[in-house]
């Protein structure tokens, strides 16, 4: 039976309306996952010659999402994910659909760890110490551009 000629045949009005909420919350909520993080402010950050377009994640929702469901990364650009906390923070690629590089920074922005990431994998990717930033980009650009752990990210400002 169709769920709206369900709905009607409910003579309670507070049933009625218990029912179609149920009924189009998950449809709402599998639209608002099946949906990318939108564009967020970015910045330029540098990493020896290297200038990056980093879009910034610094709140617990656009943290959460991150990159998930994106399809693809302009070249030299990703996301910093900015904590308000040094902690260990770790990572996994749940409905993220490209393959990425992961550095956890220290507060001065050095790189802690780095960590290449695969798609839709969820297990757990964590710095060797607590860290206060993240930063992902498209998997191999570490490498690719010789960053190391050590080195250092600038242009980073503490929330």
């Amino acid at each position: 039976m169709e769920p709206l000629r369900c709905l009607s045949r409910l003579r309670h009005p507070l049933l009625a309306l218990l029912a179609a909420v149920a009924l189009a919350s998950p449809a709402s909520l599998r639209a608002q996952a099946a949906e990318p993080n939108p564009p967020l402010p970015h910045v330029f950050l540098q990493a020896g010659i290297h200038r990056i377009k980093a879009e910034v994640a610094d709140s617990p929702l656009e943290r959460s999402r991150g990159l998930m469901l994106r399809t693809s990364l302009q070249s030299n650009s990703g996301m910093l994910f900015v904590f308000e906390n040094t902690a260990m923070h770790c990572f996994w690629m749940k409905n993220t659909l490209i393959p990425l590089s992961i550095a956890f920074l220290d507060d001065d922005g050095t790189v802690v760890t780095l960590a290449d990431m695969q798609p839709h994998d969820e297990s757990s990717n964590c710095p060797g110490k607590p860290v206060r930033w993240a930063l992902e980009m498209d998997q191999g650009w570490f490498k690719a551009k010789g960053i190391r752990q050590g080195d250092k990210i600038g242009g980073l400002s503490r929330p």
